[in-house]
């Protein structure tokens, strides 16, 4: 897997191999970029700057609805990319194209969405009027858990603006970045507009210092999003850096209880856990918890677990040896603080392939709030159970949390629900909906830990993020009109 710089595949210099979670073996190889390769992409994309920040919204726009009918055309082959070097099965590698696609759409509508304001006669003969401007070259560095879906809630809203964009994938599941960028050259965007530098660390902080970079956006972990966003601001970048999640679904007695325990487990252990987004913290309130955890035992010991191209796959491998091992040591560590292992997957066999990455879906009961399992994001099939005995304890312990990413509420009272979602400190919630995903004309973003910066990603303020605003004062003396010229502040007149 080569760069892709200016329109055109890049060979590296040096090479990292990547695996197949669900057999252990190598998967692709991918070139290990670094400020040399950082340096030519950002050229590249500088120099496609002039033109492409010129260009008319009509034509940009043309350019987005193509790349949207292309990805829809090979919404199957960036599946099953996904799918081999992720793990993930294929029917959830597809949800994230299609919803990546989306943010595509709403890109599409950027005549609309970058539309300034007009005064007129302000002061006498004066007009003002407002404008939004692109920013230049815009850098994305993105997660491994999304390789389609992260990239795109960036590129499409960024080069609709007319900025134009550098993506640093993950190095684990690079692939589809430059399928994505054939795409686009498919699609008729101008060579440098989009561009893909593979690599490690040593990319990521070329970028951060790049002189000619003006913005960055960033998905992952808290303490990198947290490295990030110190480390682009202090070169004077603007920064979007979303972090990590512990997301909670609180469970009140009035809930459908059945009903709530299928659409946790989803939420808890598709993808292996492994989304920003992922349940992994339920609270139970009062008497709902020993009949819920009944039901989401039965729920998850059906899960079927096995390689992600297997039609039959409810769940696939995590990502890498060290993500299986993290997760089991997540449930030792709590096994041995005093929690209830209700569904132990630890030991997990697939048949036919021993050595791929495969953990099942790991259930804990009797949580606290003091334990690692709680405190840590796992970023694998755990769900761990914690107990209330009211509504507002339950959310105190979530805005207790350092993390504000997503929540959900399973209830049939509207008061209830509304008092939740006015009293936690969190910036997505869902009423009886487990993965509260904004659509695209929204925005996502959470607060607290999970995000460093001042604006959410995609959506509206997607747009604010990738422009900046200008305000025109104007008079054009003429006529029979006469202007003074005062030393005094100007006033309207």
């Amino acid at each position: 897997m080569e760069h892709w710089i200016a329109g055109a595949p890049v060979t590296g210099t040096d090479y990292a191999t990547v695996h197949q979670p669900a057999t252990g073996q190598p998967q692709a190889r991918v070139a290990v970029g670094g400020p040399a390769e950082v340096d030519l992409a950002v050229a590249a994309a500088a120099r496609a700057y002039e033109s492409w920040s010129e260009m008319s919204l009509s034509r940009r726009t043309k350019v987005l609805f193509r790349m949207r009918d292309l990805v829809e055309r090979h919404e199957d082959e960036l599946a099953r990319l996904v799918t081999a070097e992720h793990g993930k099965t294929v029917e959830d590698a597809r949800g994230e194209v299609i919803r990546g696609r989306e943010v595509i759409e709403f890109a599409c509508g950027i005549p609309q969405l970058v539309k300034g304001a007009y005064s007129d006669q302000v002061s006498t003969g004066v007009d003002s009027y407002s404008l939004r401007a692109p920013l230049g070259v815009c850098a994305g560095i993105t997660p491994f858990n999304f390789p389609v879906m992260v990239p795109m809630w960036m590129h499409p809203i960024a080069i609709a603006c007319g900025n134009t964009f550098v993506l640093k994938p993950s190095e684990r599941d690079p692939s589809a970045a430059n399928l994505v960028a054939q795409l686009y050259a498919d699609a008729g965007l101008p060579d440098g507009v989009f561009n893909v530098v593979h690599g490690g660390k040593a990319a990521v902080d070329a970028l951060l210092d790049h002189p000619d970079v003006a913005a960055v956006s960033f998905v992952g972990s808290t303490p990198i999003a947290r490295y990030v966003h110190e480390r682009a601001a202090t070169s004077g970048k603007r920064v979007q850096a979303l972090g990590g999640a512990k997301n909670h679904a609180v469970v009140l007695p009035d809930a459908d209880l059945a009903d709530a325990a299928r659409q946790i487990t989803s939420a808890a252990y598709g993808s292996a856990g492994q989304r920003c987004m992922a349940i992994s913290a339920v609270v139970a309130v009062g008497p709902a918890g020993d009949e819920l955890v009944e039901l989401l035992d039965k729920e998850a010991s059906t899960i079927v677990v096995g390689p992600g191209d297997q039609e039959s796959a409810q769940m696939g491998p995590v990502v890498t040896a060290e993500a299986r091992e993290r997760v089991i040591s997540s449930v030792d560590e709590a096994q041995r603080a005093g929690a209830t292992v209700v569904v132990d997957g630890r030991g997990l066999r697939v048949d036919g392939h021993d050595g791929g990455y495969f953990v099942g879906p790991c259930l804990l009961d009797r949580v606290t709030p003091q334990m690692s399992a709680y405190q840590q994001e796992i970023f694998g099939p755990v769900l761990v159970v914690l107990r209330a005995q009211s509504l507002d304890e339950a959310v105190a312990i979530i805005n207790a949390n350092p993390f504000g990413n997503g929540t959900a509420l399973f209830t049939s009272g509207g008061a209830a629900a509304r008092r939740f979602v006015r009293g936690v400190t969190v910036g997505m919630i869902g009423v009886n909906v487990p993965l509260p995903v904004p659509m695209a004309y929204h925005s996502f973003g959470g607060w607290k830990a999970s995000l460093f910066g001042d604006t959410h990603i995609h959506g509206p303020e997607g747009v604010a993020f990738y422009t900046r605003g200008k305000v025109v004062t104007s008079r054009w003396p003429g006529g029979t009109e006469t202007f003074r010229s005062d030393f005094h502040f100007p006033t309207a007149t």
